[in-house]
């Protein structure tokens, strides 16, 4: 198994990289595990102190619960694996509060954390409007969890295509052709550039005419495509599912080694 031509955009939050030499069920694995396993940082408790606004408690509490918190995996626990035996504390929950008065929108950086580097990620997400005269107090408690439990936890999303294996021929077809393929595979000369044939284009020239364009594909090679909600990195997200899925294939050969 091998991992190459891996790039990373940090602005877009999206990562792609080659895996090779691997069987299918490998890489569903993989996929699988960053989906549903990798954890994040959500809201789980909301305690509404006060709520004159326009919105019931429990819309509150439901947008609340799907902002997106940056995750620190070094300082949290998963609650049910903490030393507090699931009770919380400082090492499994992070508390915040809230307090406004209308008329204003409320937006998600008037949560303050009692942990500065648990914070939503997108401060100006807008949580409720209120009017002259509303209030709006509340205390939340955030705790790490997996997309398996609820999709508030999920760290991103990510899938994979076999890698496309592209032939170009020099076929007197192409005049007839031409006019079925995209235009963005030519080049200026009027060429097929078979470097431009990437993404959603190699979808666009399968099966056009296989004489002039061929497009194969690596059954034991997948080209991975990850993009984060932000919680974490793409880096983080990818190098935590690879550990988690190694200490599953540990536990399954301790199993076996001892029947």
């Amino acid at each position: 198994m091998n991992i190459s031509d891996l790039s990373e955009n940090k602005k877009t939050h999206t990562m792609q990289f080659t895996l090779t030499d691997a069987d299918i069920s490998f890489a569903n694995a993989i996929r699988r595990i960053a989906i549903e396993e990798v954890p994040t940082m959500a809201i789980e408790n909301v305690e509404i102190r006060r709520n004159s606004s326009v919105l019931y408690d429990e819309i509150v509490a439901h947008r609340l619960g799907l902002l997106p918190l940056n995750t620190d995996l070094k300082s949290y626990n998963l609650r049910a694996e903490c030393k507090c035996n699931g009770e919380g504390c400082a090492r499994c929950t992070a508390k915040f509060s809230l307090k406004a008065k209308g008329p204003c929108i409320v937006y998600a950086e008037e949560l303050k954390s009692s942990d500065p580097k648990i914070k939503p990620v997108h401060p100006k997400t807008p949580i409720v409007k209120l009017l002259k005269g509303q209030k709006l107090e509340l205390e939340a408690t955030a705790e790490l969890g997996q997309g398996k439990v609820h999709m508030k936890w999920s760290s991103g999303v990510v899938y994979y295509t076999y890698l496309p294996k592209i032939t170009v021929n020099a076929s007197a077809k192409l005049a007839e052709f031409k006019s079925k393929y995209p235009p963005q595979i030519f080049d200026k000369s009027g060429k097929i550039d078979k470097s431009a044939i990437v993404g959603p284009l190699i979808d666009a020239v399968d099966g056009v005419n296989e004489d002039i364009i061929k497009v194969e594909y690596d059954k034991n090679s997948f080209v991975f495509h990850v993009e984060s909600f932000e919680q974490l990195s793409c880096s983080e997200i990818v190098e935590t599912a690879v550990d988690l899925f190694t200490k599953k294939l540990d536990q399954l050969q301790s199993v076996i080694e001892e029947k």
